[in-house]
Parts: C-alpha cells; structure tokens; sequence
C-alpha cells in the first residue's frame, strides 16, 4: 500500500482543522458551533474558571491566617561550614557562590550565618552576616566585606 492509496480511501495522515463559521457547507455554519444564546455563545463570554455557580467559592471557604508582610526581604543563607571546601585566600561573592553551587540559585541577597567552624582564611562578601559568622571569619583570619542591599 503506499500514501496515494491512503489519501484515496479517504484516511489522512493529519485531522483537518474544523473550520468554524464558513457557511452551512462546512457543517459549523450558522451557529459555529456554540449553539443558540447565552453567556457561551456571546464573544468574549465564558464562565470564568474560578467559577463554582452558586456554591460558596473555594477561597471563601478556607480560613484566613496570618499575616503577608509585602516588604519582607527574602536572602539566601549559607553557612560558614559550608566554605570549608574553598582553598585559602579566596574570595567569595554572591554570583560565585551560585556558580561553585553553594547555593541553589543566583541569589540577589546572600546572608552568612555562623553555623559549623571554618577553617579557611577567606575574603567573603555578602548583603548581611550574624555576628557569629563574622566573628568566625575574622577569628579564622578571613574578611567579611557587607554589600550594600
């Protein structure tokens, strides 16, 4: 069998797209398919997908908790445990600690906290440090440099 014979017999090897709106000739004239009336058949209508007819929304049912603070400052933190794989003398950033993989993504804010020991001399520069962690680093003869948020 080859493709001419297909094609002959009336099987495709692709549906035909439904031509909606071309006339009673196509089968989807008149209506188009939307059938007669109502919000469907209006243009730009439609049920929206949130909509649950008359029952009470889903998110009118659940309890509200909490509070959202809108201004809150989200930073990456990474530990100074973590830099002990660093040779000394090196410098650390927030766009090198994502590229060596210390950190899951490229962080707009990275903040050191103290936890472990470190036993590298390092030059790190970070937006935020907790006072262990800097003082972990100076007592480990690094230097901890603050970015400007």
């Amino acid at each position: 069998m080859i493709l001419s014979d297909i094609r002959r017999r009336g099987v495709t090897p692709r549906k035909h797209r439904k031509r909606i709106g071309c006339g009673i000739g196509s089968g989807h004239g008149k209506t188009s398919t939307r059938g007669h009336k109502g919000q469907k058949a209006r243009s730009g209508g439609g049920i929206p997908a949130v909509s649950e007819g008359g029952q009470m929304p889903l998110i009118r049912r659940l309890p509200k908790r909490g509070f959202h603070n809108i201004f809150r400052e989200e930073f990456t933190v990474l530990n100074v445990s973590d830099l002990n794989g660093l040779s000394d003398g090196d410098a650390i950033d927030p766009g090198k600690a994502s590229e060596l993989g210390l950190v899951r993504r490229n962080t707009k804010r990275l903040k050191i906290l103290g936890g472990g020991e470190l036993q590298r001399r390092l030059v790190i520069s970070a937006h935020k440090f907790s006072a262990s962690a800097k003082a972990k680093i100076e007592k480990a003869g690094g230097e901890a440099k603050e970015l400007p948020c």
